[in-house]
């Protein structure tokens, strides 16, 4: 990346809109950044669909215990928890791919350039998450409608609501993952490090989200740990939209109750802190609270490392 690559900032007044849009322009130049982010959710449906069908498929077949379903209401159901899958997983690694331009203006000075300057630490910290959230949310928005058209070939029965509640679950996670990534990307400061958290992330997300494998099949432990973790709420929020239609569907044709919940549960729709039953709304309130936590968490390190720069200089 060129040192050219950066933002005229002779006062910090409006200097956080022109450092969004700049950090914006930078990942769509950097091709390689922006197709790997693109595609890789398309990749993950791919395999998912390839390798996992058949696994997801007999799971939901053991849980109606031999009572007949129609072929085409388990395809709905391993559609939606492929869905689900792909979302909770791309909307993070994507902000993580999207976010690593902060490393990058490290690496070829451009942010010591900004620490000088008139701009304050908190809009410089701020134009990251914020260039990061916008390019991340345009990846993930283009992988949600993918999915919606893989749903539709192998069987609707989404609602509008279900729908606008997914992609409201995708913005919730996006920005989730902004903060999350705007964390560990922070005291990055080389290509290897940036690649080895790229690589950590990449394959170890899906596992302890519950995006791979539902969280059901964990050992009790396992799920109990978990369970304190943002992450898996999230997860547990995409597969109760990408599920309610098929759900509902059930219910319609009078299939027996402990067959329903039996499914619930498998695909983590019931999702379960200690025994005790997560609410919907309850899984919201710990997903916007993390990202609360998380983006203040975000700058107050930002400002402090500022600080200590600063300081540092004057000596």
């Amino acid at each position: 990346m060129k040192r050219t690559d950066t933002v005229d900032v002779k006062t910090s007044k409006g200097a956080l809109p022109a450092l969004v849009k700049r950090n914006i322009s930078l990942f769509f130049k950097d091709k390689g950044m922006f197709f790997t982010s693109l595609i890789t959710p398309i990749i993950l449906l791919v395999l998912y669909a390839t390798f996992l069908y058949n696994v997801y498929k007999d799971s939901f077949s053991t849980a109606f215990g031999g009572y007949p379903v129609d072929e085409g209401l388990l395809d709905g159901l391993v559609g939606g928890l492929l869905l689900s899958s792909l979302l909770a997983v791309s909307t993070v690694t994507v902000s993580f791919c999207a976010n690593l331009f902060m490393v990058q203006d490290k690496i070829t000075g451009a942010r010591g350039d900004f620490n000088v300057s008139p701009v304050k630490p908190q809009a410089i910290s701020a134009s990251y998450y914020l260039a990061t959230a916008v390019n991340a949310l345009i990846i993930s928005l283009a992988a949600t409608l993918v999915g919606l058209a893989y749903i539709a070939f192998n069987g609707w029965y989404m609602s509008f609501a279900d729908v606008a509640a997914l992609f409201l679950d995708v913005v919730l996670l996006v920005l989730f993952g902004t903060a999350l990534s705007s964390i560990v990307c922070y005291p990055l400061t080389s290509q290897g490090q940036l690649s080895a958290v790229g690589t950590i992330v990449s394959a170890g997300y899906g596992f302890i989200c519950g995006a791979y494998m539902p969280i059901s099949t964990f050992s009790k432990g396992l799920q109990n740990v978990l369970a304190f973790l943002p992450g898996t709420y999230g997860t547990s929020l995409v597969r109760n939209h990408a599920l309610s239609g098929v759900l509902r569907e059930m219910t319609a044709q009078n299939m027996p109750e402990a067959a329903v919940t039996a499914v619930k549960d498998i695909a983590d729709c019931n999702f379960y802190f200690f025994g005790n039953q997560v609410q919907v709304w309850q899984s919201y309130l710990v997903l916007v609270g993390s990202i609360v936590l998380l983006v203040a968490a975000y700058i107050l390190i930002a400002v402090l490392s500022s600080r200590r720069g600063k300081k540092k200089r004057e000596k």
